[in-house]
């Protein structure tokens, strides 16, 4: 995964890290010796329920895997993380998104696989940069309008959701670049 990290920075972004190996911090008190040098903090797997509000001390993060916990919530100071392009919170707990989640201009790929999310915040457009979004496995029984915005989207998945097939085409219309993955449609009423 870290390669795939890296190979999506661009030539800008590359050179923001230093000439040295990017280390992948797996416990935040570590990084707080430094917390200017942590690009990419690792605390998937730890049984965690919250998301330490220590990690609002790394501003240059770029990568934040929170994935097989026992999440419930996203703290609203996540939308602080701005230099983050890339957050997996799959396998988790969650519900819901902060609409602070929109003040993430540099993500290019959110994982919010397999969690109990019923909704996403219009502020979900404010994304321009996202470039996948892996949504499959959740409650969601409607995509708002404004995911239209998220230009560079190249895939959004939304298998395992039950959306009808008018639903499915709504969709597909306002992301008419992206890939959007379904399920087959259910005969199911809103």
């Amino acid at each position: 995964m870290l390669v795939v990290f890296l190979l999506s920075l661009s030539t800008a972004q590359a050179q923001t890290f230093p000439d040295e190996p990017l280390k992948v911090f797996r416990s935040y008190g570590e990084g707080l010796q430094k917390p200017d040098s942590v690009f990419i903090l690792d605390l998937s797997k730890q049984k965690r329920k919250f998301i330490p509000e220590e990690i609002r001390q790394f501003k240059n993060l770029r990568y934040l895997r929170l994935n097989k916990n026992d999440i419930r919530e996203l703290p609203s100071w996540i939308g602080e993380l701005r230099e983050l392009r890339r957050l997996d919170v799959s396998n988790n707990r969650l519900t819901s998104l902060p609409p602070e989640i929109g003040s993430l201009k540099n993500l290019v790929y959110l994982g919010l696989n397999r969690n109990l999310i019923e909704s996403l915040p219009p502020e979900i457009g404010n994304l321009t940069a996202l470039e996948e979004l892996e949504l499959w496995d959740n409650e969601v029984d409607r995509i708002p309008e404004e995911v239209k915005h998220l230009h560079q989207l190249k895939v959004f998945d939304l298998r395992g959701i039950l959306f009808s097939a008018e639903d499915q085409k709504r969709v597909a219309t306002l992301l008419p670049e992206a890939e959007v993955l379904f399920s087959p449609p259910c005969n199911c009423k809103n």
